[in-house]
């Protein structure tokens, strides 16, 4: 079924900008091979063979298959635990042409990706543990907002506010509930 395919655990790529003419495009890579999926299609200008994580490497786009560049871009490696997903992200900075995106992606999924299913980097950050359902829910909600307070609000939710709360009001129900229980046990023993 469809669903399924949010269980696996393999690589998926997606861009992470909306479609469309643009000066940028961000392309998104989650999974086991991430890694190896970016040394196949990764350059960088600087020529050497190890890309350090957490830094944005200037280089070339390419597709393995012919050697043909496809653009100049700048990618970024986020090794897991620490990425949003909790697993090995990298991304791609590239020109927002249509056509360059179209054909990143096409190499991308010929290199061992697959195309990722709406909210599947999100759902990966919550399987893994890296966001709970309402921060889940926080980021769709600040992709959305409109207003000053609907991005606050948001980013609020997205920090763990909501989550703290929650955990602080259940905290409270299990203190009310003891203390109950408690009453309930010294009001059977006194009628015996």
């Amino acid at each position: 079924t469809q669903a399924n395919v949010y269980f696996r655990d393999d690589t998926i790529a997606a861009p992470a900008t909306p479609g469309g003419r643009g000066a940028i495009a961000v392309i998104r890579l989650s999974g086991p091979d991430t890694f190896p999926v970016c040394q196949r299609v990764f350059r960088p200008r600087s020529g050497k063979s190890r890309t350090p994580p957490r830094q944005m490497i200037y280089g070339t786009f390419l597709d393995p298959q012919t050697g043909e560049t496809v653009d100049d871009v700048l990618c970024v490696l986020f090794p897991a635990p620490r990425s949003y997903t909790g697993e090995d992200v990298a991304e791609f900075h590239c020109h927002g042409s249509e056509a360059v995106l179209r054909k990143a992606m096409e190499i991308l999924y010929r290199s061992g990706a697959r195309p990722a299913e709406p909210g599947e980097f999100t759902f990966r950050a919550v399987r893994n543990g890296k966001m709970d359902l309402p921060q889940a829910e926080a980021v769709a909600s600040l992709i959305d907002s409109r207003s000053q307070m609907a991005r606050a609000l948001s980013l609020r939710m997205l920090e763990g506010a909501f989550s703290r709360d929650l955990a602080d009001v259940k905290e409270e129900l299990i203190s009310v509930l003891v203390e109950v229980e408690t009453q309930l046990r010294s009001e059977e023993h006194t009628s015996e």
